[in-house]
């Protein structure tokens, strides 16, 4: 009886979980920002799956059988297209099952850091996700997080933000600041010994008193630039992955990007 009772249980969790011991039907979001929207759209009786392992940078994500296995169960894959993650996209194309896109043909990726450009995206995955699905809350959410944003950099001395990689336009644009990046939209394109030069030129040139680093990106160029040009140091993170340890002490999404508020400020002279 014994036997036979753990031959069944054995059969049952074959059956009725995918790759990773993740359960097939689960929603499958390509990293951690589209996770988190998941979570505030769903009800909680749904399963989300972050594809992109906690503390490691979206961008690096390589797919194992597994994980294409996962987005193939999935009820419903989140990601962003234009890409973002090559290999997402491509195994999202041999599904059968739903899926959203949530860039919807912008340029820039970096949709999450614009709160209401990420409000949009949660209405959109909303409709895609169907059912009981709400993004009310969320919005709402985004909605405070984008007035406390512009109260905060209101009155600044200084308007231009200096950046590890364009990963800030879309926040840039929203509240009237000018991004200066050291590198393209890839955190790990680096620059050559000449367009180092450019760029700490154009540092002392915009009269930022700060490079802002990334927590998931090495950034020797970031301190190398900074002691050139005579400015400080800072952390403003693009969200693209929270490591385990920050998740377990309660960050999240909108806790970091307060975070980046009070960093912006303190960076920008703000009153």
């Amino acid at each position: 009886m014994r036997a036979a009772l753990l031959l069944l249980l054995g059969l049952c969790l074959a059956g009725c979980t995918g790759a990773q011991g993740h359960p097939k039907g689960a929603v499958v979001a390509s990293f951690y920002p589209l996770a988190w929207a998941a979570e505030q759209v769903l009800p909680s009786s749904e399963r989300v799956v972050d594809l992109t392992p906690p503390g490691v940078e979206p961008h690096d994500v390589e797919l194992s059988p597994s994980d294409v296995e996962t987005i193939q169960d999935a009820r419903l894959v989140v990601y962003l297209g234009g890409g973002f993650q090559p290999a997402v996209e491509d195994a999202v194309g041999t599904r059968n099952g739903p899926s959203v896109d949530l860039l919807e043909g912008d340029d820039d990726p970096h949709i999450w850091l614009d709160p209401i450009r990420f409000a949009r995206a949660l209405r959109l995955l909303a409709r895609g996700a169907g059912g009981d699905a709400s993004a009310d809350a969320g919005v709402g959410e985004l909605r405070r997080l984008d007035a406390e944003y512009w109260r905060g950099l209101a009155r600044c001395d200084r308007h231009v933000i200096v950046t590890s990689h364009a990963a800030f336009g879309q926040l840039a644009r929203r509240y009237g600041l000018t991004q200066l990046s050291l590198a393209g939209r890839s955190p790990e394109s680096e620059p050559g010994p000449r367009e180092l030069e450019e760029l700490i030129r154009n540092v002392r040139e915009s009269g930022a008193t700060t490079v802002f680093a990334e927590p998931l990106v090495p950034h020797a160029v970031v301190d190398t630039i900074a002691r050139e040009a005579d400015a400080k140091v800072a952390i403003l993170d693009p969200i693209e992955g929270l490591s385990e340890a920050r998740l377990a002490a309660g960050e999240d999404y909108l806790s970091v990007m307060r975070d980046n508020l009070t960093a912006l400020r303190r960076a920008l002279g703000c009153r």
